[in-house]
C-alpha cells in the first residue's frame, strides 16, 4: 500500500470489520457501507485476526484484491469469523467478546537472499511445489523468532519439511503490513 492509513481510516476499517461479522453472524447478511476515502478504495491484500482471550479465533486474507480495501476487509472479516477450517464458525455467543487485528498488505516481493528479511518488519510468503504458507510480520515479533526459525515455521505452515525454504525449487517472498488492533485506536 502507498500511503500510511490515517488514524480515522483505520478506526473505520476496524468498524467495517467488526459491522461485517456481527451483520452475517445475527442476520446472514453482508452488505457493507459504500467509503469514499481514497485509502480506503484503493485495492489491496490484507488479512483479518481475530483474537478471543488473548487467542488466535480466525485469520484469513488474501494478498491481492479485485475490490476496494473496505470491501475486501468486510469479506475477509466475515471469512476470519466463520470459514477459518482451524475454528467453528462464530455464534451470537462469541459476539461479546472479541477483538481484531487488521493487516493491510504491501504487494509481494520475490527474494533471492533471506538477509533481505527484516524480522519484524516482512511476512513470509513462501512457495515450493502445490505447497503455500504465509506468516504476517508480527508472528515472528511475537514469539522472539529469528530469522532462520521464520522461515523454518512458514515452511511448517505451509505443510512442508522445516528445512524446505533452502531447497532450489522453493520461491520466497516478503511483503510488508500496516498492522493495527481495534484496542489501540481508541
Amino acid at each position: 500500500m502507498e500511503n500510511e492509513l490515517s488514524l480515522e481510516e483505520k478506526q473505520a476499517l476496524v468498524a467495517i470489520a467488526r459491522t461485517a461479522i456481527e451483520n452475517y453472524v445475527l442476520c446472514d447478511e453482508e452488505y457493507v457501507e459504500p467509503r469514499e476515502e481514497k485509502n480506503l478504495n484503493v485495492r489491496s491484500g490484507c488479512f483479518v485476526t481475530i483474537k478471543q482471550d488473548g487467542k488466535l479465533r480466525g485469520c484469513i486474507g488474501n494478498f491481492q484484491s479485485e475490490l476496494p480495501l473496505f470491501k475486501e476487509v468486510a469479506k475477509i472479516a466475515i471469512s476470519s469469523a466463520v470459514r477459518d477450517p482451524r475454528f467453528y464458525p462464530m455464534k451470537e455467543e462469541d459476539l461479546s467478546n472479541y477483538s481484531l487485528e487488521l493487516s493491510v498488505l504491501s504487494p509481494l516481493q520475490k527474494i533471492e537472499d533471506i538477509e533481505q528479511i527484516e524480522v519484524g518488519q516482512h511476512g513470509i510468503y513462501l512457495e515450493k511445489g502445490y505447497y503455500r504458507g504465509v506468516l504476517l510480520p508480527q508472528v515472528a515479533s511475537e514469539h522472539g523468532w529469528d530469522r532462520t526459525t521464520f522461515l523454518k515455521q512458514t515452511c511448517t505452515k505451509a505443510g512442508l519439511p522445516t528445512d524446505a525454504w533452502e531447497a532450489e525449487d522453493a520461491e520466497i517472498y516478503i511483503f510488508s503490513a500496516q498492522i493495527f488492533c481495534e484496542e489501540g485506536l481508541n
